[in-house]
């Protein structure tokens, strides 16, 4: 799938699961706490980044190009480490592994910690939703960077201290990558290390038009239908 597709997909699943799934599942640890309207709307931001998440394992690819040189190497980084695109970071272990660790930083190092997961998050999502010029040069990137520090300083400001809901959005979006990806023809190594892929190719190639043209609205429609119902006071 397209990175457009993906950050849609992976707002829609927040804004989707933030109105059905139990809030204890979301927080893992605390007792009932509702989700505000102002942070469902957030919280399908940062989960249309994280949504992003999995692809950082292809130097080449939106994210790859999102923060400069800074994470075009990371990218390289985790490509030797993960085996290349489509592999290590397109496992469940990856999605356990990303909301495990975005648990632990919210829990254990604060809130620098969690307004730098939302500055990477946002920059994701800025990039895949082509609010910035195409390609790796300094005007790309840099605008990119000016516009995640400039919402996260926003979502400083409105955001609680330790946002409970945020490890599940991380995970929440990495997944969702993992199953659009699975609907193409290469699919994912859903048990990796373990190599046999999952592929339901509903999508015979990226970008075609029943991921352009169907998929895609649908998803941001829906997704728009919920902030509506659930966070316009009526």
């Amino acid at each position: 799938m397209l990175g457009h597709s993906h950050a849609t997909s992976g707002a829609l699943a927040f804004a989707t699961a933030a109105t059905v799934v139990p809030v204890p599942v979301m927080e893992f640890v605390r007792g009932p706490v509702e989700v505000s309207a102002l942070e469902l709307i957030l919280g399908a931001l940062i989960t249309a980044g994280a949504a992003l998440l999995p692809d950082i394992d292809h130097p080449g690819g939106t994210i790859g190009n999102s923060l400069g040189p800074l994470s075009n190497a990371v990218a390289k980084g985790v490509a030797t480490v993960s085996g290349g695109h489509r592999k290590g970071t397109h496992g469940l272990l990856f999605v356990l592994l990303a909301g495990w660790a975005t648990w632990a930083g919210v829990n254990y190092l604060g809130r620098y910690f969690t307004l730098g997961v939302i500055f990477v998050m946002l920059a994701f999502g800025i990039r895949a939703l082509h609010l910035t010029p195409r390609g790796d040069s300094f005007r790309a990137w840099g605008l990119c960077v000016l516009l995640a520090g400039g919402g996260t300083v926003l979502m400083d400001r409105w955001l609680p201290d330790s946002p409970y809901w945020l490890p599940f959005a991380i995970g929440l979006g990495a997944l969702i990558h993992i199953v659009g990806d699975c609907l193409t023809d290469r699919g994912c190594p859903l048990l990796w290390p373990l190599k046999p892929r999952l592929a339901v190719p509903i999508i015979s190639r990226t970008g075609n038009k029943v991921e352009t043209w169907v998929l895609t609205p649908a998803m941001g429609l829906v997704t728009i239908a919920l902030f509506y119902l659930y966070a316009v006071p009526q």
